[in-house]
Order: structure tokens, then sequence, then C-alpha cells
């Protein structure tokens, strides 16, 4: 009995993990894409502002927050682990898109802002598991 829950329960965790890195890039993504859209950041390839990116952090950081919020609530087990697994995809995407994009013009926008995605992603993944701790009791 116990080994035809484990494969169960083990794709659930996977799923969980998944469905919340998949959300927050659809989210994201889907997010600066109305943005440029309607005009409030340049267009594709131009520079941003301080002040625009600081926005698009502000709403990362809520995305990320709700999303691991809910792979918390999806896990079928132990959902900080959950949460803080896809915080760790979070900054190691960050870094990734931090690395790719070191120095190559105005475009890619300053510094900060991939370090700051990169620093910030397991905290948020922990507080939304929090989060989800306080509320299921």
């Amino acid at each position: 009995m116990t080994d035809s829950i484990q494969p169960k329960s083990r794709l659930q965790s996977v799923g969980a993990v998944l469905a919340g890195f998949f959300t927050i890039v659809v989210l994201s993504g889907g997010t600066d894409a109305v943005l440029h859209a309607t005009g409030v950041f340049p267009p594709w390839g131009q520079p941003t502002s301080d002040g625009l990116l600081g926005l698009a952090l502000i709403y990362r950081i809520v995305y990320s927050i709700l999303i691991c919020y809910i792979t918390a609530r999806l896990a079928p087990n132990r959902p900080m682990r959950h949460a803080l697994i896809l915080g760790m995809f979070g900054f190691l995407v960050s870094m990734v898109g931090a690395v790719a994009t070191w120095d190559r013009g105005p475009e890619f926008g300053p510094h900060w802002f991939p370090v700051a995605l990169s620093l910030l992603a397991i905290p948020c993944a922990w507080l939304g598991a929090k989060l989800r701790e306080r509320n299921a009791h």
C-alpha cells in the first residue's frame, strides 16, 4: 500500500513545484508584456528606468509570495520544503539571467535588478510557505 502512495505523492510534489514555477513565469512575463504594450514600460529592447524596474520588482515579489503559498498548499507533505525548492529554482533562473545579461548593454537594465531578483527568491518562498503554515492551523 505504501509503494502505491509514494509515486503519487512524488508526482504531486513535482507537479506542485512545476505548476508554481510556470505560473510565476507566465504571470511575470504576462505583466511585463501588458506594461510594454500599454506604454507603461518602454518598447522592448529600450532601457527601463530604475523606478519602473522597482515596479517590476514589486509585482514579482508579490507573485512569488502568492505562488509559493499556493505551491505549499498543493504540496502533499512538507509544504515549506516545496516552496523553498521553488525558491531555489527562482534563485538559479535569476542568477543565470544575471550572468547571461551582465554588461550586455543598457537595454538589459542595471545590475541591481537581477541581483535583487536572485537575493529575494528564497525569502519570498519562505514567506509564502510561512503564510500557508499560519493559515493551515
